[in-house]
């Protein structure tokens, strides 16, 4: 039975390694519909909460495999999630990077890197969405976020805890004005 989940993870965070276009967030989506929908190996509520783990953890922002592997078989099922989703895009990296890497002034290459921007940017918006959608944060969680993006966007150098201490703040706010009792 072991064997079988181990296997699993691998299996579904290898693909997701080497689809990772725009980054770890741009497979969030895919990963919470493996990891809840498909496998139910964590239900909505506790991956949102394994993400807000990976989120706070100190290391890469993926770390998601990390607990999500630990929550399935322990300290095993955490190594090989994280090995399933580091290794193979790394050595993707590395393999790409050696044979193009000549080819840097070439125009196929420059359209190759410009044409996959905007499919890391709607993949890491599918994984907002996806986030949203099992937070069920409602409407204030998609506003503060939106403030959120357009601060940064628009004062590029305001310091991001400066956004989250807003953002919790106006949270506060907003909850203690629509139920005055529950702090």
């Amino acid at each position: 039975m072991r064997n079988d989940l181990l296997l699993g993870l691998a299996l579904v965070f290898v693909p997701f390694s080497l689809t990772s276009i725009g980054g770890g967030g741009a497979i969030i989506a895919g990963i919470q519909n493996e990891t809840v929908n498909v496998h139910a190996w964590v239900s909505a509520s506790e991956f949102i909460h394994l993400f807000a783990v990976s989120r706070a953890a100190p290391g890469p922002g993926m770390m998601l495999a990390t607990v999500i592997g630990w929550k399935v078989a322990g300290w095993l099922g955490a190594l090989v999630a994280s090995l399933a989703l580091f290794v193979p895009s790394s050595l993707l990296c590395y393999v790409v990077f050696r044979l193009t890497n000549t080819h840097r002034e070439k125009k196929w290459h420059r359209a190759m890197r410009e044409g996959l921007a905007p499919v890391g940017v709607g993949l890491i918006i599918a994984g907002v969405i996806s986030l949203f959608r099992v937070a069920d944060g409602g409407v204030l969680a998609v506003v503060i976020a939106c403030l959120a993006g357009a601060i940064l966007y628009w004062i590029p150098k305001f310091p991001v805890l400066g956004v989250l201490i807003l953002g919790g703040l106006g949270a506060v706010a907003v909850s203690t004005w629509q139920n005055p009792l529950s702090f």
